[in-house]
């Protein structure tokens, strides 16, 4: 029987060699599973700075800026394909501890302003820059040819790798500081610890996954313009996590999909399928506090267990 340590593990090869094995043809279904993929990731990532009890509206840009960083080293650079992604993931790493670094004094709703500022700044220079496309952004990001075929699969399996380095981190002792500095920073700064730099590297790290995320977006779409990482790109975030719960990093997961899926029905609202995420919102901050996976452990508690019948005696 297989330790329970093992099963996650288990479960994620299960998951990639399904991945392999149906989406191999490529189609509808190898697309869908791309874009939960890629929402999943950038939901967690948005997550990940909810320990130190920060909305960081900073995430599109810095989605953005892993996957134009993919897009030049891939079609400008002609760099090998992880190289890109390694790229892509120090280039927005990087740009996130300057940022955070002066703007992460700041707490609460001005931090999240500051965020969706820079956001929108970041969005307006692509605009502006015609050496990756300006508005019309960059085309031709195409996934190497030794990945035909394999390139969801691949996607899946980092997608999983990356949630387990997450969530290892979040259970880890630097983990449980940050979880710490959102219940009380200045407890945590009575025994030491530099509660500025902590918030800083935690935004590094979940800025590390988004640029990941969006090297990931730019391969799966292969092709990426400013619009597509605006200030909507978080909200869509904070809606998949509502949704799913920020309790557990599977609300991160259950939440993405969940929407993801329902959002393909809110195509047909048009203009106003932003409504249907702002409902969403609306309805788990309201219904659902502790989101899907709240819910799935109320009633788990509230379902009754069944009794083992006791054996006559003789």
């Amino acid at each position: 029987m297989a330790k329970p340590i093992f099963t996650p593990a288990l479960a994620s090869l299960g998951l990639v060699a399904l991945s392999a094995g149906l989406l191999q043809g490529g189609g509808l279904a190898a697309s869908l599973v791309l874009w939960l993929a890629v929402n999943v990731l950038i939901t967690a990532s948005f997550r990940f700075v909810t320990l130190i009890g920060e909305l960081n509206f900073a995430v599109a840009g810095f989605v953005g800026l892993g996957a134009y960083m993919a897009g030049v080293g891939s079609v400008t650079l002609n760099w090998p394909f992880l190289l890109t992604l390694a790229a892509s993931a120090v280039f927005a790493g990087l740009i996130s501890l300057v940022f955070g670094y002066i703007t992460l004094r700041a707490k609460g709703p001005y931090f999240m302003l500051i965020s969706f500022a820079f956001t929108e700044v970041i969005r307006m220079i692509y605009t502006k820059t015609e050496a990756i496309g300006g508005s019309s952004g960059m085309v031709g990001i195409f996934p190497p040819a030794y990945l035909d075929g394999y390139f969801p699969a691949l996607v899946v399996a980092m997608v999983l790798a990356l949630l387990w380095a997450l969530w290892s981190i979040e259970k880890s002792d630097f983990g449980k500081v940050l979880v710490a500095i959102r219940n009380n920073d200045a407890i945590v700064e009575t025994v030491g610890i530099n509660v500025h730099l902590t918030k800083v590297i935690c935004l590094g790290i979940s800025s590390v996954v988004a640029g990941i995320a969006g090297a990931l977006l730019a391969y799966s779409n292969n092709v990426i313009s400013p619009g597509d990482f605006g200030f909507l790109l978080a909200v869509y975030a904070l809606a998949y996590l509502k949704v799913g719960g920020e309790s557990h990093i599977l609300g991160a997961v259950v939440g993405a999909v969940v929407l993801t899926l329902l959002g393909q029905f809110a195509l047909s609202f048009g203009p106003y399928e932003h409504i249907f995420y702002g409902a969403a919102i609306v309805i788990s901050v309201l219904l659902m506090p502790g989101g899907l996976i709240g819910l799935g452990r109320h009633f788990n508690k509230r379902a009754p267990r069944l009794t083992p019948v006791a054996k006559p005696q003789g």
